[in-house]
């Protein structure tokens, strides 16, 4: 049989959790963001749950192709624009629109041959300090791209760098709404963290909303916020299963420089799953794993295809117990368990975003589409 390791991609997860976002920002325009390969879960896997978006929003032309080769005839945003005059050449066969947020863009653009003029989201820095015009220089870039035969309408974006923090958005947000105050042009501001703490104001919402993080059932601002407080569901489980078990006396260790030494006699599970999968190798004890839906604590270092777990909690695991990694586990008296990837994250001193997006090729992938009766 194949190793027990597999990720399952959740589709009820994404549908719901596009319908989160339509609810926060329900006159806006979505904009499903599936940068890095949908996070992580693969652009043709989350097609089919992410379809009723208002468009796409991604960096890479040959990403683009994927969604055009799975009959997307709608809008589809280059975040990052292009990175050579050539790419417009794409833009123009692929009918795709794309950022504009230096100088050089617009040189290009100037410079471009089209038949069919292309639409524009013109950037502000507001505070990120990575792309884009800062606001004294947002007018003139305007309006140089408003005159070009090229272009067909500029839209207005920015990135906010604290909405999911404390400090806020206020001060970006206002730069960016009083520099635009008269200029024509569809807005776009918030990302998932502006669109659940803040789009409750119509100037923030704008026109378009580009949720990202929280399409894949994250929550952008944890620990703050976990996932079932925004009502996000986990759109991917990483399971496995233990492969061995292990009797510990006191004084054992377990692993690569023997990290954990056992103060009693104890029951250790082996799952097959390490960092050569995506599961981060700097993990410390005591990471929470799910046995059979009971909570554990992950002991030693993370191996290349292994981790190994404090069985105490589940005193009949066994070869062959399920072990979820992360997401959905299963259920006990009839209650679904759950381990959220923010929480796993946490532990590791990252963010779900890197372990989504972190799984490896050689972890089979397996989409679960909704039942329907």
């Amino acid at each position: 049989m194949p190793r027990p390791l597999e990720a399952l991609i959740h589709v009820d997860a994404l549908l719901h959790n596009l319908q989160c976002a339509r609810t926060h920002a329900p006159d806006a325009r979505v904009w499903a963001v599936v940068k890095a390969n949908a996070y992580g879960h693969g652009i043709e896997r989350v097609f089919e749950g992410l379809r009723g978006a208002d468009g796409f929003a991604l960096l890479d032309i040959a990403e683009a192709q994927r969604l055009r080769q799975l009959d997307w005839r709608g809008p589809i945003l280059l975040l990052e624009g292009v990175f050579e005059p050539r790419d417009l050449e794409w833009c123009s066969r692929l009918g795709l629109w794309h950022v504009v947020h230096c100088d050089e863009q617009i040189d290009w653009l100037a410079q471009h041959k089209t038949e069919w003029p292309h639409r524009v989201f013109l950037k502000m820095n507001t505070g990120m300090n990575r792309l884009g015009f800062t606001p004294a220089a947002f007018r003139s870039a305007w309006a140089r791209l408003s005159a070009l035969t090229q272009v067909d309408e500029v839209s207005l974006i920015t990135h906010f760098s604290d909405a999911d923090a404390p400090s806020g958005i206020d001060q970006q947000a206002q730069a960016f709404l009083s520099t635009c105050a008269d200029l024509s042009g569809e807005r776009s501001l918030c990302n998932s963290a502006a669109l659940l703490r803040h789009a409750q104001d119509p100037a923030i919402r704008g026109d378009w909303v580009r949720p990202g993080v929280m399409l894949y059932g994250a929550s952008p601002d944890y620990p703050e916020h976990d996932a079932a407080h925004w009502k996000l569901e986990p759109a991917m489980t990483l399971h496995s299963e233990l492969i061995a078990v292990q009797h510990l006396q006191a004084g054992d260790t377990v692993g690569y420089g023997s990290l954990f030494t056992a103060d009693r006699p104890m029951r250790l599970g082996v799952v097959a799953c390490g960092y050569a999968d995506g599961y981060p190798r700097h993990a410390p004890s005591g990471t929470p794993v799910l046995i059979d839906g009971v909570r554990v604590p992950l002991i030693g270092r993370v191996s290349m295809d292994m981790i190994t777990v404090d069985l105490s909690a589940a005193p009949e695991a066994q070869v062959g117990s399920e072990a979820t990694l992360w997401g959905r586990g299963p259920q006990i008296n009839g209650q679904a368990t759950l381990l959220p990837i923010d929480e796993v994250a946490h532990h590791c001193g990252t963010v779900g975003y890197e372990l989504m997006c972190a799984v490896s090729q050689r972890v089979p992938v397996e989409v679960l589409r909704p039942h329907h009766g």
